[in-house]
């Protein structure tokens, strides 16, 4: 369903203003965590703030892109919003711990709808050329959450208290509903499924919350047997989830579309974006106030520096993607440049001037950004367009997995590791940026090291993950983007060159 250039615009506005609402509670609330825990007396389940709130919008995505097919993406998406607006105003008046979580899940949840709708809406209304263009905007949303949430969450509870962390979303998110009433089209909706795939999404929800569970527990090793368990139960929800997906008549996740080379490379590519760079970006102010021996604000360089380059090549790519029609050689190009600058990383000696890590982070934000968005775009491209929910739910699905499993382990390998190592007398539970900083300078060269020997197995393992989606990128077939609106196509045909 084709735009005029100035609704398609100001469709645009609106999605990324709401887009942005869900990108940015994701981070904003991590720098009032500690406030908040502290007044609501429940430390102890103060990760679940992140956690429930992370796991629920991962859940729902393939229920929500299953109905955004079904039901129109619209309807979805406007539901979504007033669920989110909803959540939100609870979360600000919460009086309890479980109560705060408990609205966090629902948060999650609509929240999953805000980001799905949008990229499904945006596939809908334009053809596969300009999709990338798009695409890269409302991706931006994300990098841009990642820039200013932890600053904006701190200043907020620093000056107005931790509720209003959640009821700035309100007069944001009634502007934004506003927009997206005018904005957002009325969309052709799909035939209501004679058997909706209950047994498929119970299964799902089963196995990922076990298999998130049981990955923390082993990588905090605070669990032997709860760990065992819970990753027991989640190789069998999800074997039987696949079992499920292959035999009813419509999958919330559609199986059969991995048939199609262009979707399984794609599929694979966006995992890899999960757990090559998304998982190891929290760990990275730690690795340098331990072994660059700086503070926590200019720690805040590195990373900052990474999601500038994302944000950059992001829109870049997505501006080509448009103009040329071709989009093969930007994920070969961001996958290679992402893998050497990891391996650079692991090599680095502890002591170099900071510039130099954020200028290889910067490389390596540069080249996940390069295929971030627009591989989304490509790979709706080669789905039916009365799958455009589905398909966009499970190549988002991927990423938000590998990079919930990704952060895990990494982070019990860091605690691990770095308990392991440390001389007698010193214990890793109390060792702080602070402490360290005020040791004497053969303790503050030890636990560098120390940090430096941990990490540098990590940088190389993730950089052995791009180097497979280099192969990945490279099995994406040619062709180029069609200026021709999608049309309903068999899961096993590839893009339609123009």
């Amino acid at each position: 369903m084709p735009l005029s250039t100035v609704k398609l615009r100001f469709l645009v506005a609106s999605l990324l203003t709401v887009s942005f609402l869900g990108a940015l509670d994701h981070t904003v609330v991590s720098t009032s965590l500690a406030t908040i825990a502290g007044e609501l007396g429940a430390l102890e389940l103060m990760s679940w703030v992140v956690v429930g709130y992370t796991l629920a919008s991962t859940v729902l995505l393939p229920v929500l892109g299953k109905l955004g097919d079904v039901l129109g993406p619209r309807r979805v998406f406007l539901a979504s919003l007033l669920v989110f607006l909803g959540a939100s105003l609870a979360c600000g008046f919460a009086q309890d711990m479980t109560w705060l979580v408990v609205s966090r899940v629902v948060q999650g949840m609509s929240s999953a709808g805000l980001q799905l709708m949008s990229q499904t809406i945006i596939a809908r209304v334009t053809t596969p050329r300009e999709r990338p263009r798009y695409m890269a905007i409302i991706g931006a949303a994300f990098p841009i959450a990642i820039l200013v949430g932890p600053v904006l969450g701190g200043a907020i509870t620093d000056y107005w208290g931790w509720s209003w962390v959640f009821w700035i979303n309100l007069p944001v998110g009634i502007v934004a509903l506003a927009l997206a009433l005018v904005a957002v089209p009325k969309l052709e909706r799909g035939q209501l499924p004679r058997h909706y795939d209950v047994a498929g999404a119970a299964a799902f929800t089963l196995g990922l919350v076990s298999l998130v569970l049981g990955v923390t527990w082993a990588a905090e090793r605070s669990g032997g047997v709860q760990a065992v368990a819970a990753l027991v139960v989640a190789g069998v929800a999800l074997l039987a989830f696949f079992i499920i997906e292959r035999r009813v008549p419509e999958p919330i996740v559609p199986l059969r579309f991995f048939a199609n080379r262009t979707i399984a490379a794609g599929t694979a590519l966006s995992a890899i974006i999960g757990v090559g760079l998304f998982s190891i970006t929290a760990y990275l102010p730690t690795y340098f106030q331990m072994a660059y021996e700086v503070s926590a604000t200019v720690s805040g360089l590195v990373p900052i520096a990474t999601v500038l380059g994302m944000l950059a090549s992001n829109l870049l790519t997505g501006w080509l993607a448009s103009r040329t029609g071709q989009y093969r050689i930007f994920p070969i190009i961001g996958t290679c440049m992402a893998s050497a600058g990891l391996f650079v990383m692991a090599g680095l000696p502890v002591g170099v001037p900071l510039w130099v890590p954020m200028a290889v982070m910067a490389t390596v934000g540069l080249g996940t950004g390069s295929f971030m968005s627009l591989i989304v775009a490509v790979v709706q491209s080669a789905a039916p367009a009365n799958q455009t929910g589905s398909i966009t739910a499970t190549i988002n699905l991927v990423r938000q997995i590998g990079s919930t499993v990704a952060t895990a382990v990494i982070g019990g390998t860091i605690g691990f590791g770095v308990a392991a190592l440390l001389p007698p007398g010193m214990d890793a539970a109390t060792l702080t940026p602070q402490s360290v900083h005020q040791a004497a300078p053969a303790i503050q060269e030890s636990v560098a090291a120390i940090y430096a020997s941990v990490f540098s197995p990590i940088f190389c393992a993730l950089a052995v993950t791009y180097a497979l989606g280099i192969i990945a990128a490279v099995l994406l077939p040619q062709g180029r983007l069609s200026d021709e609106p999608d049309t309903v196509r068999s899961p096993n045909t590839e893009p339609v060159p123009a």
